[in-house]
């Protein structure tokens, strides 16, 4: 078996643990793995979507263009979160490591991890270009943030949100009663 045959032998299960190991770094983790429901699950669907399009386009040998837009799904979520770039970018490098821990638990493609190397560059390239796309993206929150200033509507949108202000009671309950 050569290690093309065996990507794609073990895709499903490759995918299926990529998604997991990405939505575990969400707080409901739990919903976005269970829930796959476009609408009431936005970000899992959009994960999943992204995920499966990125491993089916470096499975098939695409060009690094046609990544975009599924590098888009994934990283335009991570941008307006609470994410740091390195932990926006960091599911795109950890497909190494989920690629080489399925192939290493079957004993009949263990011995095709050593010829991972090309494989593992493209993934690098994958990864530089979330990172590329996750710096567009927080941009394009920048000049939104920055015509909001210019324009005054930053009165109406700065508004306390709920869910942020239970967040930080649950960080420190004594310093809000």
């Amino acid at each position: 078996m050569n290690l093309s045959d065996a990507l794609q032998e073990k895709k499903k299960k490759i995918l299926s643990v990529w998604i997991a190991r990405t939505l575990d770094t969400y707080d409901s983790s739990a919903f976005f793995k269970q829930s796959r429901d476009q609408i009431a699950n936005p970000i899992g669907s959009n994960i999943r979507a992204g995920l499966t399009g990125v491993l089916e386009l470096l499975l098939s040998g695409s060009r690094p263009e046609d990544y975009s837009p599924h590098l888009d799904k994934v990283i335009r979520i991570r941008a307006v979160q609470d994410f740091s770039p390195s932990q926006a970018v960091v599911p795109f490098l950890e497909l190494k490591w989920v690629i080489r821990q399925v192939l290493s638990e079957d004993t009949n493609t263990r011995s095709l991890v050593p010829e991972l190397q090309q494989l593992d560059l493209e993934i690098d390239r994958i990864a530089l270009a979330a990172f590329d796309k996750y710096a567009q993206c927080r941009d394009q929150l920048h000049q939104v943030r920055i015509k909001e200033l210019k324009s005054g509507s930053y009165v109406l949108t700065d508004t306390p949100c709920v869910s942020a202000m239970l967040r930080e009671r649950r960080k420190d309950p004594e310093k809000h009663n």
